[in-house]
């Protein structure tokens, strides 16, 4: 049963669209800060090992509250690498393993890329759709993004 919400059928869409293209760049950048978490190695291990494993704990609940907006607003959610890969605009990096600078600048470059995606969808929702509600959530995933990127971008000066 679709939501009777004060949205059009085609305004929803539109909105589940977005709100697809977020959680599929969200699974991408949980999965490479995952296999940062379990390949980083130097000097600065153990405390880069926490901060990627906090960055992917913080990605695994912005995923699934992604999820369940989708539901909410009456689309069903994708749920395969393939789904996922196909509406990210994040890329995969197979077979790359890079030091410690490099894994930080790959991470902060996806999660300011990440950003700038969220800011647009924000003024979609709101001015282009009327989904308010989903313009603040999304803002809140915006918060959450670009403290994720100031904690990477600290790194790098």
């Amino acid at each position: 049963m679709k939501p009777n919400i004060g949205l059009s059928e085609k305004n929803l869409s539109a909105v589940n669209g977005l709100l697809t293209a977020i959680l599929s760049d969200a699974v991408v950048l949980y999965t490479k800060t995952r296999k940062f978490h379990w390949n980083v190695s130097g000097n600065s291990f153990m405390e880069l090992h926490k901060l990627f494993e906090a960055h992917y704990k913080k990605l695994e609940e912005a995923i699934d509250e992604i999820a369940e907006r989708i539901n909410k607003l009456g689309s069903k959610t994708p749920g395969t690498m393939t789904e996922f890969l196909k509406a990210a605009s994040l890329k995969e990096s197979p077979g790359k393993y890079p030091a410690q600078a490099e894994m930080i600048k790959e991470l902060l470059k996806d999660h300011e890329t990440v950003i700038i995606s969220l800011r647009k969808s924000i003024d979609d929702c709101d001015e282009k759709y009327g989904d308010k509600g989903t313009a603040d959530f999304i803002t809140d995933l915006l918060r959450e993004h670009e403290t994720l990127a100031w904690t990477l971008r600290r790194y790098l000066n």
